[in-house]
């Protein structure tokens, strides 16, 4: 199993907006044949080292990440719309 982890700085920290992003980057479940399993967490600590949300998902293998990342969905559904939303994020990947 492959498993991508994002984590998301958003530009407005409201509820409303996290709330939004949460919904936009759910809109890869069930349109993505690679993805294998998605969550997606609000940070509800909000600490200064705190991100303010969480993604993971998990893949069969990393090609089929690979495949996730340039899909139609995640690329003009998900990104075109979260990535003026963020300030900044940063990923993880391993294979288990």
């Amino acid at each position: 199993m492959f498993t991508h982890v994002v984590f998301f700085k958003l530009k407005d920290k409201s509820k409303e907006n996290m709330e939004k992003a949460k919904s936009i980057i759910m809109k890869v479940e069930g349109k993505v044949p690679t993805l294998k399993s998605i969550k997606v967490g609000i940070d509800v600590v909000r600490s200064a080292r705190s991100y303010d949300l969480a993604l993971i998902t998990t893949f069969d293998s990393r090609e089929d990440m690979d495949a996730y990342q340039v899909h139609p969905v995640h690329v003009d559904e998900v990104l075109a719309n979260l990535k003026p939303m963020l300030e900044s994020s940063a990923a993880v990947d391993f294979e288990d």
